[in-house]
């Protein structure tokens, strides 16, 4: 605390990324990274890219990335949005599009960066609970917008950490409802399973989808994200971004970003491989006797109704494996999300367990 500091500074809860430890040998399940290196045609556009040309700024629109962008989801340019990951690309849709008297509605358990985000603007929120079994209901949304109001709404879908999706009819339903409120669908996950919203797009121009590289295309350490809706949505992006930081992405990041929404052979295989693991981890788990939440992403959500989550997760940490327990809200302490490794590692994750269980 400094007495220098802003008053909003002193309002701010900070969001907790998840832990990148420095242990040799260990097993890094817990921040959903690909577990396979990023594409070859990545490696070399980015290295042609580290030359005397790194004088000069990139292009502040990054034209090339988002007509790749563009053709890889059947869409134009104009509506398209890139940022320095979509973590800043949420920041900004949140100041631009989701900001209004009327609260934010969001679920209470899902990507904890959005009261973040809310509290760093000054929107207010509503959070809806999850059903029992932890899916998102529409119904809950459409019923808070008429007690209630709504000024916007955001959900992840797969929605985080839970890893379940919602079918592409239940978004249609929800849009067809709420022509009038600016609606993001977070889909950071959507390339293991789930149906996208994009599909939607030119039906529905209160919609903005937003998506990533670092999952599906192995590119968390690049950090690129991007949004994709109407192009009065990308304008409000765009207005906000050059209010800000007008050169979010190098030339390094832009040239590497759009080899990898060019290379499909590379993406289609690769996201084979972590569904695969995928399914063989769920499986694995609940033949452990853990309830494991049907997943459309790269990581499982389990509980073990024998162990304590915060117990479960130290003690694979004490074996070299590291997974994610959140602590809040309680009605989830006790679940571990699991990111999806290699089989290799799936190995190793699982005979740890079996050491902790005492099977």
């Amino acid at each position: 605390m400094s007495r220098y500091w802003s008053d909003v500074v002193h309002r701010l809860t900070p969001y907790v990324p998840g832990e990148q430890p420095r242990i040799e040998g260990l097993v890094k399940l817990n921040t959903n990274e690909c577990p396979y290196g990023p594409s070859e045609a990545v490696l070399a556009a980015m290295a042609a890219q580290t030359g005397e040309g790194l004088r000069l700024y990139p292009d502040p629109q990054s034209g090339a990335l988002r007509q790749a962008v563009a053709a890889h989801h059947g869409l134009r340019p104009e509506q398209v949005f890139v940022g320095n990951g979509s973590d800043e690309v949420l920041a900004h849709a949140f100041l631009g599009l989701l900001k209004h008297e009327a609260p934010l509605l969001h679920p209470d358990i899902s990507y904890s960066f959005y009261p973040v985000y809310a509290r760093l603007y000054g929107i207010a929120t509503r959070e809806l609970p999850l059903a029992e079994d932890f899916g998102i209901r529409i119904d809950d949304f459409l019923a808070a917008r008429r007690d209630g109001g709504a000024g916007a709404i955001i959900f992840p879908n797969p929605n985080a950490p839970t890893g379940m999706a919602l079918p592409l009819s239940e978004l249609r339903r929800l849009l067809d409802a709420c022509p009038d409120l600016p609606v993001v669908i977070d889909e950071a996950y959507v390339d293991f399973g789930a149906e996208s919203a994009v599909a939607l797009i030119d039906a529905c121009p209160q919609l903005l989808v937003v998506r990533t590289l670092s999952k599906s295309r192995a590119l968390a350490g690049l950090r690129v994200g991007y949004a994709l809706g109407h192009p009065d949505l990308v304008e409000a992006l765009n207005r906000v971004k050059d209010s800000f930081n007008s050169y979010p992405l190098d030339r390094v990041a832009s040239a590497g970003a759009v080899a990898a929404m060019q290379d499909e052979a590379w993406f289609q295989a690769t996201r084979a491989r972590i569904i695969a693991t995928r399914e063989r981890l769920a499986a694995a788990l609940a033949a452990r006797g853990f309830q494991v939440l049907p997943s459309a992403a790269n990581f499982v959500f389990a509980r073990h109704p024998a162990q304590a989550g915060a117990a479960l997760a130290a003690a694979l940490r004490e074996q070299k494996v590291l997974v994610r327990q959140f602590a809040r809200p309680a009605r989830i302490a006790d679940f571990l999300r699991i990111s999806v490794g290699t089989e290799a590692q799936t190995d190793t994750l699982l005979q740890a367990l079996d050491r902790v269980l005492g099977r």
